[in-house]
């Protein structure tokens, strides 16, 4: 039976499984994007979401979990200088996986994973929308009172 066995082996035994994914991940640090098959994507992207987490918060034992998983130093500083200032504000979905059909030597699906705030296409067209606060049960008012003045509304009357 195979209860709670839910990742991808990817026909590797462990050691050459983490390697190669410890190497996608600086590839991918680097490059903003990579092109491989989609079953090696998909393991990519649970391998290295929470490493970028982790980058959010630049303190020594992050970046030593990081350097522990990556095994590579200049991506190690990459994440944290560059990568981890560009995801600060969202909170999680860093990469994208998009498919790119079959190869033509083997028919193995191929894909492209990238990084999400590195995609110019993407968000270009979408204009940075503004973060709206959550509701909370103890702020005052009805529903049937009018509705709160916006803050350009406010600045309009003054």
């Amino acid at each position: 039976m195979r209860h709670g066995k839910k990742f991808n082996h990817l026909g590797r035994k462990t050691a050459h499984r983490k390697s190669m994914l410890a190497n996608m991940a600086c590839s991918l640090i680097e490059h903003k994007r990579i092109n491989t098959t989609v079953a090696k994507a998909k393991a990519l992207k649970q391998f290295v979401e929470p490493i970028i987490t982790k980058s959010k918060e630049d303190t020594t034992h992050n970046r030593r979990i990081a350097m522990a998983r990556l095994r590579q130093k200049e991506a190690v500083v990459e994440l944290f200088r560059d990568v981890a200032v560009k995801v600060a504000d969202r909170p999680g979905g860093y990469t994208r996986i998009i498919k790119l059909g079959s190869r033509a030597g083997d028919a193995a699906d191929m894909a492209m994973i990238e990084l999400v705030d590195y995609n110019e296409l993407y968000n270009a067209g979408k204009a940075t929308k503004k973060k709206s606060t959550r509701r909370s049960r103890r702020g005052g008012g009805s529903k049937a009172a009018a509705p709160a003045k916006t803050t350009e509304a406010k600045k309009e009357e003054e």
